[in-house]
């Protein structure tokens, strides 16, 4: 008989009832027949061989992700808004231009500044020969030099600022958010857009400080976002604070994700398991399979049809699996479901 079929084994615990039935005649002389008849419960359980494998301990927490590298792009000077080249949701790089300010009134007060400063520039330069020839005093030559160089910053920023009608991004990234449009007033350091870079992206957890001595900078950490719920994304625990938060006994992790980047957002909610420990060709069972009783941890395991309870000492937990410590051996068979009809 095939007793394993759809990880079902029927179980047959033999109760040994002797059924008896004496009929006592007195008129007959058959007092010593008797009938004895032996009965087998059957109980259908589903079973699990006890697996070798690998199996971690973890810290988990919940956390909101965020991008590492974010700017807000703001106007460095004054004006109307003429053109705007990207939307959100493109992709930019660090310094493209992405939008235009009018900038007539920037252009004219830089050539004029520029042309104040040649002209400058031509009377130092021919002061500075007089000044080599002894023709013109000292006081005279260092006069125009100064005037030369203050128009020379007189310049320098008019150009910048000319320049600076170019808004351009500060970091690579994607535009998150637009807060401009054609022909606004936009004045300095007003924010025009908002710029995400998406790899990598963190999630910071604050964890009490009786986890400290276990969580570790490199340690793997494993991520389920509830936006993506059928999706284990993976990262590494990046940084560590040293300290100790005293108002709510916590310390500060911080943990990139080195995969994911693509699918993975900013503002998702995430729940973050730090792994750091794992125990390799380690005897496993499911959960499911572990009777508690007080503190005695046990199973049935079956033989030969039958069934048998075992005490075993157990250790991590992940998951539906857990890990024995002893009790168990590979290969052996033990109860998941049914072991409340067992004895």
């Amino acid at each position: 008989m095939n007793i394993f079929q759809h990880n079902t084994m029927l179980v047959y615990i033999t109760l040994s009832f002797l059924l008896m039935s004496a009929c006592n005649h007195a008129e007959e002389n058959n007092s010593n027949n008797k009938a004895d008849k032996d009965s087998t419960l059957v109980i259908p359980v589903e079973v699990m061989e006890v697996s070798l494998g690998s199996i971690s301990a973890y810290y988990s927490n919940t956390a909101t992700l965020e991008a590492v590298n974010e700017a807000s792009v703001v106007s460095k000077v004054r004006g109307i808004v003429q053109e705007i080249m990207v939307e959100e949701g493109d992709k930019i790089r660090q310094g493209q231009i992405i939008a235009k300010i009018e900038d007539d009134q920037y252009r004219i007060e830089t050539e004029r500044a520029k042309a104040s400063m040649d002209r400058m520039y031509n009377d130092y330069k021919r002061n500075a020969e007089l000044f080599e020839k002894n023709l013109i005093s000292a006081e005279v030559y260092e006069n125009s030099r100064f005037e030369y160089e203050s128009q020379k910053s007189v310049f320098e920023l008019a150009d910048l600022n000319y320049k600076n009608t170019n808004i351009s991004s500060p970091i690579d990234g994607v535009v998150s958010q637009r807060s401009i449009k054609i022909g606004n007033m936009i004045g300095i350091d007003q924010q025009a857009f908002q710029v995400t870079d998406f790899d990598p992206i963190q999630a910071i957890l604050y964890i009490p400080e009786h986890e400290r001595s276990k969580i570790n900078v490199g340690q793997r950490a494993e991520l389920t976002a509830d936006a993506l719920p059928n999706t284990l994304y993976y990262g590494k625990v990046e940084r560590i604070s040293p300290t100790i938060d005293p108002s709510t006994g916590t310390f500060k992790v911080t943990i990139y994700m080195i995969q994911g980047q693509n699918d993975l957002r900013p503002g998702m909610f995430g729940r973050v398991k730090i792994v750091y420990d794992t125990h390799e060709n380690t005897h496993m069972v499911p959960k499911v399979a572990i009777i508690s009783e007080d503190e005695t941890q046990s199973v049935f395991v079956i033989k030969d049809s039958l069934a048998f309870k075992k005490v075993i000492r157990t250790g991590y937990v992940n998951g539906l699996n857990v890990e024995v410590l002893n009790g168990l051996q590979e290969g052996e068979i033990v109860v998941t479901t049914g072991q409340g009809s067992l004895t």
